[in-house]
Protein backbone atom coordinates (compact mmCIF):
# COMPACT_ATOMS: atom_id res chain seq x y z
CA UNK A 1 0.00 0.00 0.00
CA UNK A 2 1.37 3.92 -0.93
CA UNK A 3 2.41 6.01 1.60
CA UNK A 4 -0.38 7.60 2.82
CA UNK A 5 -1.25 11.55 2.55
CA UNK A 6 -1.31 13.23 5.97
CA UNK A 7 -3.84 16.18 5.79
CA UNK A 8 -4.27 18.78 7.96
CA UNK A 9 -8.33 20.40 8.27
CA UNK A 10 -8.19 23.81 8.85
CA UNK A 11 -11.86 25.51 9.69
CA UNK A 12 -12.82 21.37 10.63
CA UNK A 13 -15.84 22.27 12.60
CA UNK A 14 -17.34 24.33 9.39
CA UNK A 15 -19.67 22.86 6.49
CA UNK A 16 -17.37 22.05 4.39
CA UNK A 17 -14.70 21.39 6.68
CA UNK A 18 -16.36 19.18 8.22
CA UNK A 19 -17.07 17.10 5.25
CA UNK A 20 -13.48 16.91 4.31
CA UNK A 21 -12.73 15.55 7.94
CA UNK A 22 -15.21 12.93 6.77
CA UNK A 23 -13.31 12.10 3.65
CA UNK A 24 -9.77 12.27 5.05
CA UNK A 25 -10.54 9.64 7.82
CA UNK A 26 -12.70 7.38 5.22
CA UNK A 27 -10.24 7.18 2.35
CA UNK A 28 -7.19 4.75 3.07
CA UNK A 29 -4.74 6.83 0.79
CA UNK A 30 -5.09 9.46 3.38
CA UNK A 31 -4.29 10.18 6.96
CA UNK A 32 -5.79 12.90 9.01
CA UNK A 33 -3.10 14.15 11.41
CA UNK A 34 -4.72 17.97 12.86
CA UNK A 35 -7.93 19.35 12.83
CA UNK A 36 -7.88 23.33 13.82
CA UNK A 37 -11.03 25.35 14.30
CA UNK A 38 -11.41 28.42 17.05
CA UNK A 39 -14.21 26.53 18.56
CA UNK A 40 -14.61 23.08 19.98
CA UNK A 41 -11.44 22.88 21.24
CA UNK A 42 -10.50 19.59 22.19
CA UNK A 43 -13.00 17.50 20.53
CA UNK A 44 -12.66 14.74 18.96
CA UNK A 45 -12.37 15.32 15.09
CA UNK A 46 -13.60 12.32 14.49
CA UNK A 47 -16.73 12.10 16.84
CA UNK A 48 -17.53 15.31 15.74
CA UNK A 49 -18.43 14.67 12.45
CA UNK A 50 -20.45 11.34 13.40
CA UNK A 51 -17.78 8.69 12.95
CA UNK A 52 -15.70 6.86 15.06
CA UNK A 53 -12.88 8.30 17.19
CA UNK A 54 -10.17 9.31 15.55
CA UNK A 55 -7.74 10.18 18.31
CA UNK A 56 -6.97 13.40 16.54
CA UNK A 57 -8.20 16.67 19.12
CA UNK A 58 -9.42 19.71 17.49
CA UNK A 59 -7.08 22.18 17.96
CA UNK A 60 -7.32 26.47 18.05
CA UNK A 61 -3.62 27.51 16.87
CA UNK A 62 -2.55 26.97 12.97
CA UNK A 63 0.96 27.26 13.11
CA UNK A 64 1.22 25.01 16.74
CA UNK A 65 -0.42 22.29 14.40
CA UNK A 66 1.56 22.23 11.03
CA UNK A 67 4.60 22.57 13.63
CA UNK A 68 3.17 19.48 15.48
CA UNK A 69 1.92 17.46 12.84
CA UNK A 70 4.07 17.93 10.24
CA UNK A 71 1.51 17.29 7.31
CA UNK A 72 1.67 17.11 3.90
CA UNK A 73 -1.21 18.95 3.20
CA UNK A 74 -3.02 21.58 4.34
CA UNK A 75 -7.15 22.13 3.46
CA UNK A 76 -8.75 25.32 4.13
CA UNK A 77 -12.43 26.02 4.00
CA UNK A 78 -12.23 28.80 6.63
CA UNK A 79 -12.82 32.28 4.36
CA UNK A 80 -10.93 35.06 3.10
CA UNK A 81 -10.44 37.05 5.88
CA UNK A 82 -8.17 34.07 7.14
CA UNK A 83 -7.41 31.83 3.78
CA UNK A 84 -4.21 34.16 3.01
CA UNK A 85 -2.57 34.58 5.93
CA UNK A 86 -3.17 30.52 6.83
CA UNK A 87 -2.03 29.92 3.27
CA UNK A 88 1.56 31.62 3.49
CA UNK A 89 1.89 30.33 6.88
CA UNK A 90 1.66 26.42 5.62
CA UNK A 91 4.11 27.30 2.79
CA UNK A 92 6.60 28.93 5.03
CA UNK A 93 6.66 25.10 7.31
CA UNK A 94 6.98 23.74 3.96
CA UNK A 95 3.14 22.31 3.88
CA UNK A 96 1.06 22.08 0.77
CA UNK A 97 -1.72 24.34 0.64
CA UNK A 98 -5.26 23.60 -1.06
CA UNK A 99 -7.41 26.50 -0.14
CA UNK A 100 -11.02 26.53 -0.82
CA UNK A 101 -11.95 29.82 -0.77
CA UNK A 102 -12.49 32.84 -3.16
CA UNK A 103 -11.01 36.57 -2.18
CA UNK A 104 -7.18 36.59 -3.46
CA UNK A 105 -5.84 39.13 -5.70
CA UNK A 106 -3.92 38.34 -8.33
CA UNK A 107 -1.33 39.97 -6.65
CA UNK A 108 -1.09 37.44 -3.81
CA UNK A 109 -1.29 34.69 -6.30
CA UNK A 110 1.95 35.64 -7.51
CA UNK A 111 3.57 36.06 -4.08
CA UNK A 112 1.87 33.11 -3.00
CA UNK A 113 2.79 30.70 -6.43
CA UNK A 114 6.33 32.57 -5.84
CA UNK A 115 7.08 31.16 -2.44
CA UNK A 116 5.62 27.61 -3.33
CA UNK A 117 8.81 27.31 -6.14
CA UNK A 118 10.85 28.62 -3.55
CA UNK A 119 10.25 26.20 -1.05
CA UNK A 120 9.67 23.32 -4.08
CA UNK A 121 6.48 22.60 -2.99
CA UNK A 122 2.77 22.71 -4.67
CA UNK A 123 -0.25 24.31 -3.92
CA UNK A 124 -3.70 24.87 -4.81
CA UNK A 125 -6.57 27.83 -4.29
CA UNK A 126 -10.18 26.34 -6.25
CA UNK A 127 -13.05 28.81 -5.71
CA UNK A 128 -14.72 25.21 -6.74
CA UNK A 129 -14.03 21.72 -6.25
CA UNK A 130 -16.86 20.12 -8.49
CA UNK A 131 -15.87 17.96 -11.25
CA UNK A 132 -19.35 18.76 -12.37
CA UNK A 133 -18.82 22.53 -12.71
CA UNK A 134 -15.94 21.87 -14.30
CA UNK A 135 -17.05 20.08 -16.94
CA UNK A 136 -20.24 22.45 -17.24
CA UNK A 137 -18.53 25.79 -17.60
CA UNK A 138 -16.14 23.87 -20.37
CA UNK A 139 -19.24 22.99 -21.79
CA UNK A 140 -20.52 25.51 -22.15
CA UNK A 141 -17.50 27.43 -23.64
CA UNK A 142 -17.19 25.23 -26.27
CA UNK A 143 -21.06 25.63 -27.30
CA UNK A 144 -20.60 29.20 -27.65
CA UNK A 145 -18.74 28.97 -30.50
CA UNK A 146 -22.16 27.76 -32.46
CA UNK A 147 -24.21 29.33 -30.08
CA UNK A 148 -23.39 32.66 -29.29
CA UNK A 149 -27.12 34.03 -28.20
CA UNK A 150 -27.29 32.96 -24.51
CA UNK A 151 -27.77 33.49 -21.20
CA UNK A 152 -27.08 32.08 -17.52
CA UNK A 153 -28.69 31.53 -14.70
CA UNK A 154 -27.73 30.53 -11.60
CA UNK A 155 -29.14 29.32 -8.26
CA UNK A 156 -28.07 29.52 -4.79
CA UNK A 157 -29.74 29.51 -1.09
CA UNK A 158 -31.00 32.91 0.24
CA UNK A 159 -28.13 33.51 2.45
CA UNK A 160 -25.13 33.39 -0.24
CA UNK A 161 -24.36 37.12 -0.04
CA UNK A 162 -22.95 37.56 -3.39
CA UNK A 163 -24.47 37.83 -6.92
CA UNK A 164 -23.93 36.54 -9.51
CA UNK A 165 -21.95 33.52 -7.76
CA UNK A 166 -18.23 33.37 -8.86
CA UNK A 167 -19.17 30.51 -10.47
CA UNK A 168 -21.51 32.15 -12.72
CA UNK A 169 -18.44 34.64 -13.46
CA UNK A 170 -16.01 32.44 -14.41
CA UNK A 171 -18.15 30.44 -16.93
CA UNK A 172 -19.14 34.22 -18.81
CA UNK A 173 -15.22 34.45 -18.84
CA UNK A 174 -14.75 31.39 -20.60
CA UNK A 175 -17.57 31.87 -23.04
CA UNK A 176 -16.15 35.34 -23.81
CA UNK A 177 -12.87 33.95 -24.21
CA UNK A 178 -14.85 31.63 -27.09
CA UNK A 179 -17.10 34.79 -28.55
CA UNK A 180 -17.06 38.08 -29.81
CA UNK A 181 -19.14 40.59 -27.72
CA UNK A 182 -22.63 40.33 -29.03
CA UNK A 183 -25.31 42.48 -27.89
CA UNK A 184 -28.19 39.95 -27.67
CA UNK A 185 -31.80 41.08 -27.81
CA UNK A 186 -34.12 43.73 -29.78
CA UNK A 187 -32.26 47.64 -29.84
CA UNK A 188 -35.46 48.55 -29.02
CA UNK A 189 -35.68 46.50 -25.66
CA UNK A 190 -36.79 48.32 -22.37
CA UNK A 191 -37.08 47.32 -18.70
CA UNK A 192 -40.36 48.45 -17.14
CA UNK A 193 -39.00 46.85 -14.36
CA UNK A 194 -35.22 47.64 -13.44
CA UNK A 195 -32.87 44.62 -13.19
CA UNK A 196 -35.12 42.61 -14.43
CA UNK A 197 -33.42 41.59 -17.38
CA UNK A 198 -30.64 40.41 -15.51
CA UNK A 199 -27.30 41.34 -15.62
CA UNK A 200 -24.95 42.72 -18.44
CA UNK A 201 -21.88 40.72 -19.34
CA UNK A 202 -20.41 41.12 -22.76
CA UNK A 203 -23.73 41.18 -24.77
CA UNK A 204 -25.61 38.71 -22.81
CA UNK A 205 -27.43 38.21 -19.36
CA UNK A 206 -26.54 36.74 -15.95
CA UNK A 207 -29.60 35.82 -13.51
CA UNK A 208 -29.07 35.26 -9.78
CA UNK A 209 -32.28 33.39 -8.16
CA UNK A 210 -31.51 32.99 -4.41
CA UNK A 211 -34.57 31.26 -2.46
CA UNK A 212 -34.17 28.62 0.83
CA UNK A 213 -34.42 25.41 0.02
CA UNK A 214 -31.62 25.60 -2.58
CA UNK A 215 -28.10 24.20 -3.05
CA UNK A 216 -26.81 25.31 -6.06
CA UNK A 217 -27.26 24.74 -9.40
CA UNK A 218 -26.39 26.55 -12.94
CA UNK A 219 -27.86 26.32 -16.37
CA UNK A 220 -26.65 28.21 -19.44
CA UNK A 221 -29.33 28.36 -22.13
CA UNK A 222 -28.25 28.88 -25.82
CA UNK A 223 -30.98 29.91 -28.52
CA UNK A 224 -30.46 29.48 -32.07
CA UNK A 225 -32.56 29.05 -35.33
CA UNK A 226 -35.48 26.90 -34.57
CA UNK A 227 -33.35 25.12 -31.19
CA UNK A 228 -32.30 25.73 -28.14
CA UNK A 229 -29.25 23.95 -25.73
CA UNK A 230 -28.91 23.93 -22.24
CA UNK A 231 -26.41 22.63 -19.83
CA UNK A 232 -26.93 22.23 -16.46
CA UNK A 233 -25.06 21.40 -13.47
CA UNK A 234 -26.77 20.43 -9.98
CA UNK A 235 -25.18 19.96 -6.62
CA UNK A 236 -27.46 18.70 -3.72
CA UNK A 237 -24.73 18.77 -1.02
CA UNK A 238 -21.52 18.92 0.20
CA UNK A 239 -19.99 15.89 -0.36
CA UNK A 240 -20.54 15.97 -3.89
CA UNK A 241 -17.29 18.44 -3.62
CA UNK A 242 -14.94 16.31 -2.04
CA UNK A 243 -14.26 14.12 -5.24
CA UNK A 244 -12.60 16.93 -6.36
CA UNK A 245 -10.71 17.94 -3.18
CA UNK A 246 -9.08 14.40 -2.82
CA UNK A 247 -8.02 14.85 -6.56
CA UNK A 248 -6.17 18.45 -5.30
CA UNK A 249 -4.75 17.07 -1.97
CA UNK A 250 -3.27 14.44 -4.49
CA UNK A 251 -1.90 16.66 -6.96
CA UNK A 252 -0.67 19.18 -5.20
CA UNK A 253 2.07 16.43 -4.43
CA UNK A 254 3.23 16.29 -7.39
CA UNK A 255 4.80 19.28 -8.72
CA UNK A 256 5.96 22.75 -7.23
CA UNK A 257 4.70 26.03 -8.02
CA UNK A 258 0.58 27.26 -7.04
CA UNK A 259 -2.25 26.52 -8.93
CA UNK A 260 -4.93 29.00 -9.20
CA UNK A 261 -8.36 27.11 -10.19
CA UNK A 262 -9.52 23.47 -10.15
CA UNK A 263 -10.37 23.30 -13.89
CA UNK A 264 -6.44 22.99 -14.75
CA UNK A 265 -6.39 19.15 -12.59
CA UNK A 266 -9.24 18.16 -15.09
CA UNK A 267 -8.13 16.91 -18.60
Amino acid sequence: MPEQIKVAVVGAAGRMGREVVKLVLQDEELRLVAAVNRTHAGSDAGLLVGLPEADVAIVEDVEHALLDSRPDVMVDFTGPRFAYAHTALAIKHGVRPVIGTTGFTPEQIDELDKQCREQQIGGLIAPNFSIGVILMMRFAAQAAKYFPHLEIIEYHGDQKLDAPSGTAIKTAELIAEQRQELRQGSPEEEETLEGSRGGYYQGFRIHSVRLPGVFAQQEVIFGGFGQSLKIRQDSYERAGYMPGVKIGIQKVMEQPGLVYGFEHYID
